[in-house]
């Protein structure tokens, strides 16, 4: 038999001088992916945030006020602190070198790994600094502290100058740091972008409301419509609270007042801050931090805010006597809220260097603790909120139940109607078989009820949706299946979606898209169009998908009526019907939800006085159609930009 050592070591030699040892940042650049996670845009920006972090320790700790921002033309970044500044003197253990050239260019050094320095810091792991100066074609520091001003330069994680005293202060102190990223680590056409690093500076002033951060950046530099201004400051006194406010403030919500508040952690082992809100349509979501630090994949602070909650509302569930509370999950009550949380603990324990997850395992019990009686608290004291969030989950509860329950739904004889599992919000028709039913699908619980009054019971029914659904163009399948109102809708109808669609199944003849006549109206119909396209095309293809015309305008004089779909149908039937006698009285509907139910079925739903516009794909245009909802509704603004672009000389007139 062949010796296993012996063969291994006859092939070649293999002796200490194969073992290659990588000093000071050498392993930083050769393995860029352990330390910022890679080398793509991600990773670029988060050189950014290294640095920023160790100024907002320095805020959070309570020693700056003020953080500065400023980007390049020759794609370097500034940020600068009116903090302590990084101190200047030797190193006990390095004599001839200072502190800060120590921090800047040696792996695990820094003032955070005792409590001494730093309470709660983001900056844990030591490397950040230094992993910033190796992944950079040049940085340059500037340090105020103790009346004098200190400069050092470096390249590629060495120094290129010593430390230098470069004059007296009297009125400035903190830390400036400017850098530029190494074009050879993240490729020559990377470049940090405005958009990122704005939405990042704004982020930071929210989660510290003790802090103001000010951005600055080259006019050049910016893109329109991306929201950046060139001078800003960002200052938030209300901190959590006033970014969701601002952010959810066009949207509908359940609760008249956000969930929010801060509140010290248990044995003194930091604080937490919330602020929670329930949207009455439309996906969730969730954001957390830990010590200002993002991190987008949850962890065991998410766990602690969403058992909380959900412990909360089955708690007052079972106090007002409502026993179906027992069937809500975290999914129902949580996932589809919009939360911000942000937690500020000694010694935090992330998933990887680019802090992506908190693991922290005491952090759960410590911040549902913390979070749970000011919620009970919230609930109690306003009763009639409390109320409204509890009939809004268990509403999703039922919901879900059965989508589980009901996959497959088949239409059944009326004896057993009772049994079958439809949304809630279904008004489904009397006759069993498909042949001449139709689904009305309207926008909004308002409408909704005026078409229920309108419809012809037998043959009609009807499903109110909440506001614009989601683009299913530009979404993940996740958040596809995900949504409420297209689950709804996929029930509804009977026949599925996708590789699953069943023309058989499909419970109505006639599937008719009834919004407003204006243009969110015409919005909502273009979104559920665009669900129908590429959920269900033999849909289309089979001729089934509708658009009903509801009328704009009502014209009356005397006893003539006469109802105008849009402003250049009211011009041509005033020139036509109407003549100088008698005052003519033109009414225009804010909406289907504000048009009496006379009126709705008179013009909108009795068959024989009703215009449908059938919803068609041309024969043999399939992938021309395809190549157009991808530039409309696709996950890419550039083509849509560009489709504006080339087709607005067409526009011969714009109503706004």
């Amino acid at each position: 038999m062949t010796d296993l050592f012996d063969t291994a070591t006859t092939s070649t030699d293999y002796s200490a001088k194969d073992i290659e040892v990588l000093e000071g940042l050498e392993p930083v650049r050769l393995r860029p992916g352990m330390y910022v996670g890679g080398t793509d845009e991600r990773a670029l920006h988060h050189l950014v945030a290294e640095v920023l972090d160790n100024s907002m320790d320095e805020a959070v700790a309570g020693h700056a006020t003020r953080i500065e921002i400023q980007m390049f033309t020759d794609g370097s970044v500034a940020i600068s602190d009116n903090g302590r500044g990084i101190p200047t003197d030797p190193h006990p253990k390095f004599k001839d070198k200072s502190a800060l050239e120590i921090i800047f260019t040696t792996l695990h050094s820094g003032g955070k790994f005792n409590s001494d320095a730093y309470a709660t810091s983001g900056g844990l792991h030591g490397v950040g600094i230094s992993v910033v100066n190796a992944l950079s074609e040049w940085v340059t520091v500037e340090v105020a502290r103790d009346k004098k001003t200190y400069s050092q330069s470096f390249s590629r994680g060495l120094p290129t100058t010593p430390l230098e005293n470069t004059g007296i202060t009297n009125n400035r102190r903190g830390t400036k740091v400017t850098f530029m990223p190494d074009h050879e680590i993240f490729g020559k056409s990377a470049r940090l972008k405005p958009a990122k690093l704005y939405q990042l500076a704004k982020s930071k002033a929210y989660l510290f409301r003790g802090v103001e951060i000010r951005w600055q950046c080259p006019a050049e530099m910016l893109k329109e419509g991306d929201g950046v201004l060139e001078k800003d400051t960002f200052h938030f006194p209300g901190g959590l609270n006033d970014y969701l406010t601002s952010a959810t403030e066009k949207r509908s919500r359940v609760t008249d007042e956000n969930f929010h508040g801060t509140s010290p952690l248990a044995d003194d082992q930091g604080r937490v801050e919330w602020a929670v809100t329930w949207p009455e349509y439309g996906d969730g979501n969730i954001r957390s931090y830990c010590n200002t630090v993002p991190t987008p994949m949850g962890g065991t602070h998410e766990a602690g805010i969403r058992a909380a909650i959900l412990k909360g509302i089955k708690a007052y569930g079972e106090l007002i006597g409502n026993k179906k509370a027992a069937n809500i999950t975290g999914e129902d009550v949580y996932v589809n809220s919009v939360s911000l949380i942000s937690v500020f603990i000694r010694n935090p324990q992330f998933q990887g260097q680019t802090k992506d997850k908190l693991t922290n395992p005491e952090a759960a019990k410590l911040v549902e603790n913390a979070i749970r009686d000011h919620f009970d608290h919230w609930l109690s004291g306003s009763p009639a909120m409390a109320n409204d969030l509890m009939a809004w989950a268990l509403e999703r509860a039922e919901e879900r139940m059965r989508r589980r329950e009901e996959k497959d739904v088949k239409r059944k004889t009326a004896t057993n109607k009772r049994k079958l599992r439809l949304p809630g919000k279904l008004s489904d028709c009397s006759q069993d078989a498909p042949l001449g039913t139709e689904i009305y699908i309207v926008e909004g619980d308002s409408a909704g009820g005026s078409a229920k009054q309108a419809r012809d019971r037998k043959t009609q029914a009807i499903l109110p949706i909440r506001g614009k659904i989601l683009n299913v163009a530009s979404a993940s399948r996740d958040k596809i299946r995900g949504n409420q109102e297209i689950a709804d809708i996929t029930l509804a109808l009977g026949c599925g979606a996708g590789d699953k669609y069943d023309e058989d199944a499909l419970r109505y003849e006639k599937i008719i898209i009834m919004t407003d006549a204006d243009v969110d109206g015409a919005h909502i119909a273009t979104l559920l169009i665009t669900l129908f396209y590429q959920e269900m095309p033999d849909l289309i293809k089979n001729g089934h998908l509708y658009l009903a015309q509801p009328p704009l305008y009502r014209i009356a004089q005397g006893g003539t009526v006469f109802y105008a779909r849009d402003d250049q149908h009211k011009d041509e039937l005033m020139a036509k019907e109407f003549n100088g006698r008698g005052k003519i009285e033109i009414s225009r509907f804010k909406g289907l939800g504000e048009m009496p139910a006379a009126q709705l079925k008179e013009t909108t739903m009795k068959r024989d006085k009703r215009t449908l516009l059938r919803v068609i794909i041309p024969e043999g245009a399939r992938l021309d159609t395809a190549e157009r909802v991808d530039h409309l509704m696709g996950k890419r603004p550039e083509l849509r930009f560009q489709y504006i672009q080339e087709n607005a000389a067409k526009v011969d007139e714009l109503d706004i």
